[in-house]
């Protein structure tokens, strides 16, 4: 998916009006940032495209560094019995997904070489 899809997909599932460009700036600055940590787990240059099928993870890791915003660092808080964690790496569970992926490209990229 293109910028304006991610951001368009972004500000959907914040509930931000497609007519509401005040955080437009910042939602760009995270999906760049997001993609790039993505295509450094799947050993993608900056410049390449994010593959379709992991474009969800960039979608859902961006809405997750939007709500640590001001919460920067925080690893637990307590008030009146309601607990709120944050994890270490937003990518954390998606690990899996990401694993899958590199075995499957790796798979189908590596040639055979024989010596005789």
């Amino acid at each position: 998916m293109d910028e304006k899809g991610n951001l368009t997909s972004l500000k959907t599932m914040l509930a931000i009006g497609k007519d509401n460009t005040s955080q437009d700036e910042q939602l760009k600055r995270i999906l760049s940032m997001e993609s790039d940590r993505l295509k450094n787990k799947i050993h993608k240059k900056t410049s390449d495209e994010i593959p379709s099928e992991l474009n969800y993870i960039l979608i859902e890791v961006s809405i997750r560094r939007f709500n640590l915003l001001k919460n920067e660092g925080m690893a637990n808080y307590s008030q009146e019995g309601e607990t709120i964690r944050y994890e270490d790496d937003e990518f954390d569970d998606f690990m899996d997904d990401i694993n899958r992926y590199l075995i499957d490209n790796e798979a189908r990229s590596r040639g055979v070489a024989r010596f005789i």
